[in-house]
């Protein structure tokens, strides 16, 4: 059974998100149909010595971009793909983007020169995605209704792709879960943000049951998750895998926003960051000393800003017009 066939069963109950996918699709079809012309082929590539990021600039919104590690602020090049969001590492990048004329996504693989080398359908909104340092492992979310336990507001579903086997996971809630050393069952798992670690079977994500949103190891061969910490979503590996940057909510309540945070795995030490604005994304490293995340500010219009991951300092303006950051070193 190839990947496709697996992901299509994988994800059945499509018709349950048609209504939410139309409006989406259809404010994402008419943004790609305006800046269909932007972006240059061959212009953006994912080798080292950039940041990658899509583009929120009214002249190539939704745009793979890309701009030098050393002058962020400077000339950036424009490519001609299109994605909801981005991310790239090792040599591949992940790009999730609505089916043209259908209302339904999908996750396209993209090489070192951009070209989509797989397509794998989606069913949901997307919201994040991430690769693993080797390139190998690919991981996404999406925003998802239907949900009986949630009163047709919407879920998360989590998936990854291992490129070494073409393994799929179109969901983690069938791994099964530990919380606080014991087996634990519930009907409202739901899942996001994973971040790779270098072994091969092992990630991080955030798992929420109940009123609790956990940090969460997982292991994609044995299919198990351990709940490791509350109050930890979309967390971020840096890239010397001894902390996590993520986002908590303020008070523990999602409604008063949240504060980005970094966790030391070994000795469970958190260090809130020099930003005190909320924060709503998955953060980034771009090295072992700092972390980059997206920061709304009007309508259709982000910037990506820089923190040093000690606490120090004060947020920097990284990249203007610009989300989904990616470090290319």
């Amino acid at each position: 059974m190839n990947t496709r066939t697996r992901v299509l069963i994988a994800v059945t109950g499509v018709l349950t998100l048609a209504a939410a996918a139309v409006i989406y699709v259809g404010v994402a079809g008419a943004r790609n149909q305006d800046t269909a012309s932007a972006g240059t082929s061959g212009a953006v590539t994912l080798e080292g010595g950039r940041l990658l990021f899509r583009s929120t600039a009214d002249a190539d919104r939704g745009h793979v971009s890309s701009v030098a590690a050393a002058d962020p602020g400077g000339a950036r090049a424009v490519s001609t793909v299109s994605c909801a969001r981005v991310y790239a590492a090792g040599g591949t990048g992940i790009c999730l983007r609505p089916e043209t004329g259908l209302t339904t996504y999908q996750l396209a693989v993209l090489d070192s020169k951009l070209t989509v080398t797989q397509e794998i359908p989606l069913v949901g909104l997307p919201n994040r995605a991430r690769v693993s340092a080797d390139g190998k492992r690919l991981a996404w979310t999406v925003f998802v209704t239907g949900d009986s336990y949630n009163g047709g507001r919407f879920s998360t579903r989590a998936g990854t792709l291992d490129l070494t086997t073409d393994s799929v996971e179109g969901t983690l809630e069938d791994f099964a879960v530990t919380v606080d050393g014991k087996p634990y069952k519930a009907a409202d798992f739901n899942f996001w943000g994973v971040t790779f670690t270098r072994q091969p079977n092992r990630f991080f994500a955030t798992m929420s049951t109940g009123s609790h949103r956990y940090l969460v190891e997982g292991d994609s061969q044995a299919r198990t998750v351990k709940t490791l910490r509350d109050n930890v979503e979309c967390p971020s590996l840096s890239p010397d895998e001894t902390r996590i940057a993520y986002k908590s909510a303020i008070d523990g309540d999602p409604a008063k926003g949240w504060r980005v945070s970094v966790l030391d795995l070994a000795s469970g030490t958190v260090t809130p960051l020099a930003e005190t604005r909320a924060v709503d994304d998955q953060p980034a490293w771009l090295d072992d000393h700092t972390v980059a995340y997206a920061l709304p500010r009007s309508q259709g219009h982000s910037d990506v800003w820089a923190v040093s991951a000690d606490g120090s300092g004060t947020p920097r303006l990284l990249i203007p017009e610009a989300e989904s950051p990616a470090a290319l070193p």
